[in-house]
């Protein structure tokens, strides 16, 4: 058994930018509330870190999860939980930082 194996695979904003409006993709932002209402993508569903083991039945499992944050490392610790738990899973590198496109 790999123990560095990752249930995860990670993604550029420039990739999430070409098919976030695709119909089997959904993005989860898992920043708090203040941070997500500065401004976010503009399909991201807001499910803050904390509350994702509560609230995982909000996430299709049919669908690509893209989990954003702010740099990247409250995304890992999404991604890496969503992929144990059997979720098509992506983490957005560089988070909201590395977003160079139209926000809400």
């Amino acid at each position: 058994m790999n123990l560095l194996k990752k249930n995860y695979q990670t993604i550029s904003s420039d990739e999430v930018n070409k098919i976030m409006m695709d119909k089997d993709v959904q993005i989860i932002d898992v920043r708090e509330q203040y941070e997500y209402a500065a401004g976010h993508i503009e399909t991201a569903k807001l499910i803050p870190l904390s509350t994702i083991p509560s609230r995982i039945n909000e996430v299709d499992k049919n669908k690509k999860v893209i989990v954003v944050c702010a740099s990247g490392a409250r995304s890992t610790s999404a991604s890496k939980f969503l992929g144990k738990e059997g979720y098509d899973t992506y983490n957005m590198v560089g988070g909201m930082m590395g977003w160079r496109y139209k926000t809400v």
